[in-house]
């Protein structure tokens, strides 16, 4: 799955949202999304994709949650 469909995934069953870093090491856990360079997932690339994508994904307190 793409890394935006797998941040998604994660945090559907998240009530309270979860931290950039929370995210990424569940994804590199589960083996939700595979780099095509074969490297672990990163905290800054899942802020990226929740930045880039705003009518998806909220920051606030310090946690992302999916824009309901």
């Amino acid at each position: 799955m793409t890394l935006p469909e797998a941040i998604v995934y994660l945090l559907a069953s998240s009530g309270y949202g979860m931290k950039t870093e929370q995210i990424a090491r569940e994804i590199n856990a589960r083996r939700l999304h595979v780099r095509k360079d074969g490297e672990a997932v990163t905290g800054k690339q899942v802020y990226a994709v929740v930045m880039a994508h705003p009518e998806m994904f909220v920051k606030s307190e310090g946690r992302i949650r999916l824009m309901i």
